[in-house]
């Protein structure tokens, strides 16, 4: 079961959401169809349990395609970490909850 603590992002609130927050924000750029998406998913939601001061969600690519063409996202999943609205660090595929944690907690 999804974690509470993962957002949704979508075309209409990614301003407000990301871009204007105070905290860091990573971003999950995925797709149902798309199995390293869903094999990632775990880590993301435990990712938002232990990280409560970071923001962290995700965007589906076939419902939201302005942010994901906003962004280049030609390949996912695509992680990207924003702090004060730009992209501090991007991650494709999947990558180990370690090196996530690492560049979160950086930010």
């Amino acid at each position: 079961m999804a974690s509470e603590a993962v957002k949704e992002f979508t075309d209409a609130n990614f301003d407000s959401e990301v871009l204007s927050s105070d905290s860091a924000v990573l971003v999950d750029f995925w797709a149902p169809w798309c199995g390293p998406c869903r094999q990632i998913a775990p880590m993301i939601d435990e990712l938002a349990d232990e990280n409560p001061g970071v923001s962290i969600g995700k965007v589906n690519i076939d419902e939201n395609p302005g942010v994901a063409q906003k962004f280049g996202i030609n390949s996912i999943p695509t992680l990207l970490l924003f702090k004060d609205g730009e992209v501090s660090e991007s991650f494709v595929g999947i990558r180990p909850k370690a090196a996530l944690q690492q560049a979160i907690s950086s930010v």
